[in-house]
């Protein structure tokens, strides 16, 4: 698209008109392929996650509040109406800090802003696989534009971007799926500003159940955004511009010819990544630096007298968390899982526990961790570290590392995708996940989302 010719319309109605006119036959191949990928592991991860005691609290809620509908919540049998299921799924997927998100971070977690909202209103209509395809990559070409136009700044001021983020790719993604035009699509995100939330502050403090709180009402969020302006209610053309607008409320920084850019020719799904480990994405390079130590030089946790982890600004003033105090905080800190993957395999959901937090090993490592900022190292790429082990007989060892798998440039294989998806999806009969599994790995040929079984 030719953003030039647009400058006389908001940049809502230019995402809007993007969005409206997008059609499954311009997408790339790779792209379809990358958006099935994380789909799949956003059904995976939002299995795993109904069950912990957090999401049943949520998905009680929304139970009770519901009238019966047809929407899934994910790792259960119940069935609520759309924005009760958005709600659900969005907490479940963002439960265990195990969601896809994207290299470079722009603050979006791609698989559960979109496909709780998505899932939710292609069951309640019918829509083909086809359909809920081409409404996801939508709502992530969208919602990208929307993070790297803010540069990732909301965190800056305290509030957890993809509470701000998720809620305008979801509207563009239930919005699509309700056939919305475009000046119909473009109020959805107009509504979508007014509906942004969710601060920090269980980083600092404990209280971390909320933060799965974030993604699910940004989810939930997407779907009233879009069915209110379905319905002709009203919000403002300049919703990311105005003076009282998204950039100007939300942001400590901005670009806002980010928002627009390269429709057609960038497809910023391609830079989706799956998450290996529960984790922050920022302590991924670190783990996986962690373990690639231990196999080459058989470290163990109680022969370390100290570590440096060198990385990210936002690393050193977001993460540095030498005594968390539920599983949300320990799960956010740096320093405890650079710690827990010393004694555990970062990779099972279950190591990450209530006994982890309390073990005395664990914690004692954990505070003989220090962080500190490289802007070199990482100028290229926020993720690069260098882990520096000093042991207790003396000897240093350093280690560099760029990656984990999952990122863009080295992503899951078909057999990493399926190694995660069976070990997470850990509440359903394994006959049943393969099933499901096969469903959602072949979505484009189905006809009708809502005739598929999740249980």
């Amino acid at each position: 698209m030719n953003t030039a010719a647009h400058s006389s319309k908001s940049a809502a109605q230019t995402l809007a008109a993007y969005a409206t006119s997008l059609k499954y036959e311009d997408i790339p191949a790779e792209v379809l392929t990358r958006a099935k990928a994380c789909i799949l592991d956003t059904i995976a991860v939002a299995s795993f996650g109904a069950s912990l005691p957090w999401c049943r609290i949520v998905n009680e809620y929304s139970l009770q509040n519901s009238a019966p509908g047809k929407a899934t919540v994910l790792g259960t049998s119940l069935k609520v109406r759309a924005p009760f299921a958005a709600l659900a799924n969005g907490a479940a997927g963002h439960a265990f800090e195990m969601d896809s998100l994207v290299q470079p971070g722009v603050g979006v977690h791609v698989g559960t802003s979109l496909l709780a909202p998505g899932l939710a209103i292609a069951q309640e209509s019918g829509a083909s696989g086809k359909e809920l395809l081409t409404a996801f990559v939508a709502g992530s070409e969208i919602m990208y534009r929307v993070g790297d136009a803010s540069r990732h700044s909301p965190e800056k001021l305290g509030f957890h971007s993809p509470g701000l983020t998720g809620v305008f790719g979801g509207a563009v993604t239930a919005g699509l799926l309700l056939k919305l035009d475009s000046a119909r699509m473009a109020l959805a995100l107009g509504i979508g500003g007014s509906l942004c939330s969710g601060l920090l502050e269980f980083s600092k403090s404990g209280g971390g159940m909320v933060k799965r709180l974030h993604l699910g009402r940004a989810a939930e969020g997407g779907v009233m955004a879009a069915s209110l302006a379905r319905d002709g209610f009203t919000g403002p053309d300049q919703v990311f511009e105005g003076k009282f607008g998204f950039f100007k409320v939300f942001c400590d920084e901005v670009d806002p010819p980010r928002l627009t850019a390269g429709f057609g020719s960038t497809w910023h799904t391609m830079k989706t990544m799956m998450k290996r480990y529960p984790c922050h994405i920022t302590a991924h390079v670190p783990v996986t630096a962690v373990l690639e130590l231990k196999a080459a030089h058989g470290i163990k946790g109680e022969d370390i007298a100290s570590i440096n982890v060198a990385s990210s600004e936002k690393m050193v003033s977001h993460h540095n968390i030498p005594e968390p105090q539920d599983i949300t905080m320990a799960q956010y800190s740096t320093p405890f899982c650079v710690a827990l993957a010393f004694f555990s395999d970062p990779r099972d959901p279950k190591a990450f526990s209530e006994a982890a937090i309390a073990d005395t090993q664990i914690r004692a490592l954990c505070r003989k961790v220090t962080l500190q900022a490289d802007h070199e190292l990482v100028k290229d790429n926020q993720l690069a570290t260098r882990l520096t082990v000093t042991l207790k007989d003396g000897r240093v060892i350093t280690h560099e590392a760029r990656e984990f798998p999952g990122m863009p440039r080295r992503p899951l294989t078909d057999a990493e995708l399926r190694e995660k998806f069976d070990r997470v999806v850990t509440g359903i009969a394994p006959a049943t996940a393969a099933r499901l599994f096969e469903q959602f790995a072949a979505l484009e040929t189905v006809k009708d989302v809502s005739a598929l079984e999740f249980i």
